[in-house]
C-alpha cells in the first residue's frame, strides 16, 4: 500500500514539473510593468527579465533609482517614477503604460512595492507609520492593480503579488501582517473575479531575504528610534531589560536574512513566463520548510513554538 502511495507522489511531482515547465511562447514582445524597481526584488527581477528579452516597463520612487537600473541594463527597459501611495502618480503611470503597450495590453503586472516603516511592538508604534505601511503595501496595491486592470484583461495576462510569509502566520509587526493579510486576500478574490477573463493571479510569498527593508543598520536605528519616543508609562510596562533584549533578537534575525534574491524573483519570473503558473509561490528555505507548516498548526501551538523564546516584559503577570 505504501508503494503504491509513494509511486502515485511521485507521479503526481512529475506531471507537475513537465507541466510547469512549459513556457509561454512570444515572450519577446510583452510588457512587463514592475513596481518598487529602485532596489530589492523589484530591481533584481526587472534586470532578470530583461536579460530574457521581455519589454520591461519599471517603476522607481526616485529618479536616481531609475536612473541606476537603466545604466545595468538593456535600450529595451524603460522607467518611470511612480509614488504608489498618490493617486495621480498612479494614474500618470497607467496612461504612460498605456502610450508604451498600445492594442497588445500589458501582458505582465507585479506589485512589487513595499515598506516595513518601523520595528516594534504593536503599541510602541505610532498611527502615522502604521498608515504609511497600510498606504504602500495594500492601498497602493489596491489602486495600482485597479488602475492597470484593463490593461491586463486585453492581453489575458497575468498579475503577481508580492505578499510575504508573514501574509499566513503573523507574530511580528502587526500592521505589517495586516497588510499582508490584505495583499492575500485580495488577490485571492481577484483571481475568482477574473477567472472568466483569462487572466491569471499569482501570489509570492518571501521569506526573510537581505533587502533595503532589511537592512540591520537602518532597521535597529529606527527600532532605537521608535523606542525613545514611546510614552514613559508604556516604556515601564516593558523596562529597557526587555528592550535590550528584544534589539538583539531582532538584531539576530537580521542576521540571518538569505541574500540569494533569485530565489523570489525565479518564482515571480514562473509566474510571469510559464503556461501554467502556481497561485502561491513560497520562497526561501525559511518559507517552506517552517512557516508554512507552523501556519497549518493548531493555533494554540503554533503560538507556543513562535513565543516560546520572547523576552518577558518588566510587568508581566
Amino acid at each position: 500500500m505504501w508503494l503504491y502511495l509513494a509511486a502515485l507522489v511521485g507521479l503526481f511531482y512529475l506531471l507537475r514539473w513537465y507541466r510547469e515547465r512549459q513556457v509561454v511562447s512570444h515572450l519577446q514582445d510583452k510588457y512587463v510593468f514592475i513596481t518598487g524597481c529602485d532596489s530589492g526584488f523589484g530591481n533584481q527581477l526587472a534586470r532578470q527579465l530583461d536579460l530574457r528579452g521581455l519589454r520591461v516597463l519599471a517603476a522607481c520612487l526616485t529618479e536616481k533609482g531609475a536612473e541606476q537600473l537603466r545604466d545595468q541594463t538593456s535600450d529595451r527597459l524603460e522607467t518611470v517614477i511612480l509614488d504608489v501611495t498618490k493617486t495621480e502618480s498612479i494614474a500618470a503611470a497607467t496612461q504612460w503604460v498605456k502610450e508604451h503597450v498600445g492594442d497588445k495590453g500589458l501582458w505582465g503586472l507585479v506589485n512589487n512595492a513595499g515598506t516595513f516603516s518601523t520595528v516594534g511592538y504593536s503599541e510602541w508604534v505610532k498611527i502615522e507609520a502604521c498608515v504609511n505601511v497600510l498606504k504602500v503595501n495594500l492601498i497602493g496595491l489596491v489602486e495600482v492593480t485597479l488602475s492597470m486592470l484593463p490593461l491586463v484583461r486585453r492581453a489575458r495576462g497575468r498579475i503577481v503579488n508580492v505578499s510575504s510569509i508573514l501574509g499566513r502566520i503573523a507574530f511580528f509587526g502587526g500592521v505589517y501582517c495586516s497588510s499582508k493579510y490584505g495583499v492575500e486576500g485580495f488577490s485571492d478574490v481577484l483571481r475568482r473575479e477574473l477567472r472568466h477573463f483569462g487572466v491569471k493571479i499569482s501570489i509570492v510569498e518571501p521569506g526573510y531575504f537581505r533587502t533595503g527593508m532589511t537592512d540591520i543598520q537602518v532597521s535597529l536605528e529606527k527600532m532605537k528610534q521608535v523606542w525613545e519616543e514611546v510614552p514613559t508609562h508604556i516604556k515601564e510596562t516593558y523596562g529597557e531589560k526587555f528592550f535590550d533584549a528584544y534589539h538583539n533578537d531582532i538584531k539576530k534575525g537580521l542576521l540571518n536574512c538569505s541574500t540569494n534574491l533569485n530565489l523570489v524573483t525565479d518564482c515571480m519570473e514562473h509566474a510571469l513566463t510559464s503556461v501554467y503558473p502556481r497561485t502561491r509561490y513560497s520562497a526561501g528555505w525559511d518559507a517552506q520548510f517552517y512557516f508554512i507548516p507552523l501556519s497549518y498548526l493548531p493555533t494554540s501551538l503554533a503560538d507556543y513554538i513562535l513565543t516560546r523564546s520572547f523576552p518577558k516584559p518588566a510587568q508581566a503577570v
